[in-house]
Formats: structure tokens, C-alpha cells, sequence
């Protein structure tokens, strides 16, 4: 996972957008926005980050403290 690229994804794009590169991701086809990461994995993981993120921004949360929180669940599931 490389924040810069989730956190350019949250700036730039809805979670309409983020939504249907995802789905595009999963039928194997390419997704309409670019969408950075290694491989398709990494950018899945890189897209479900940032729709979290814009999610616990329309309940309030800075978008700090989300990337914060977003990045911790990251290091659990690892761990």
C-alpha cells in the first residue's frame, strides 16, 4: 500500500468513481480513472482505502485522523 496514492485518490475522486474502478478491477477489465499500485491487488487495496477514508469524512472525521485510522487497520490485519 502506498498512502501518496490513496490520498490522491481521495482528493481527485467520488466514491461513485473509486466504486466503478473497483468493480472494473474485479471483471478484469481496466478501470476508467488511473488508479496507482504494483498490481491489481495493491491497486484494490489502494481503491477500498480510499473509499474508507471518504466514508469516515461524510461522518466528520478529518481526513487525517481517517488516514490515520485507515493505515492502523492496515497494520492489524498484518500483524
Amino acid at each position: 500500500m502506498k498512502i501518496p496514492v490513496v490520498k490522491t485518490l481521495v482528493e481527485n475522486y467520488t466514491l461513485e468513481q473509486l466504486q466503478k474502478a473497483e468493480d472494473a478491477i474485479l471483471e478484469e477489465q481496466k478501470p476508467e480513472i488511473e488508479i496507482g499500485g504494483d498490481d491489481e491487488g495493491e491497486q484494490l487495496t489502494h481503491i477500498y482505502g480510499a473509499k474508507w477514508i471518504l466514508e469516515q469524512m461524510a461522518k466528520g472525521d478529518e481526513f487525517k485522523a481517517a488516514l490515520r485510522a485507515f493505515t492502523q487497520r492496515v497494520r492489524d490485519s498484518i500483524s
